[in-house]
């Protein structure tokens, strides 16, 4: 008889994910779907809302050090990017038990009752059926790099 299988993740809407300077990059089609949500052409969307660091375009952050988007939830939940979409199925939490593990800490909705590879067999399917997996590329946040089936 099978285990049913566990939950890796459920999001609790705690905002952690949202905080933090820097971790907000995005792709040109994040830019444009954004800037599309908000009304406002590309150039002013990223002249008010992003910072160009490392030679990609992220998103800045308030005062209190949250997304600029963030105010007791996502603003722009809708148009969030991508690398907001597949949280907490990135790369480094896929490939590696420890950065999984650390990344648990922060984040109440990762269940740790998953084993690792049962995270990282959901957090897959969860990129390809989305549409989150990229090749490398000089426009793709490296969190999103990651082997999916029709990403070899």
């Amino acid at each position: 008889m099978e285990m049913p299988t566990v939950t890796a993740f459920v999001c609790q809407r705690c905002g952690h994910c949202c905080q933090g300077v820097g971790g907000i990059v995005m792709s040109a089609a994040d830019i444009e779907r954004l800037a599309d949500h908000v009304s406002l052409d590309r150039e002013t969307f990223l002249s008010r809302y992003a910072e160009f660091v490392g030679g990609r375009q992220r998103l800045i952050t308030g005062d209190d050090n949250y997304c600029i988007f963030y105010a007791d939830g996502c603003s722009v939940h809708p148009a969030r990017p991508d690398v907001c979409r597949a949280w907490p199925y990135f790369r480094g939490n896929i490939i590696d038990a420890d950065s999984h593990a650390m990344a648990a800490e922060d984040c109440p909705g990762i269940n740790m009752q998953a084993p690792h590879a049962e995270f990282a067999r959901q957090g897959r399917d969860y990129l390809t059926s989305r549409g989150l997996c990229r090749p490398r590329g000089a426009d793709v946040p490296e969190a999103l790099v990651e082997t999916c089936p029709d990403n070899p």
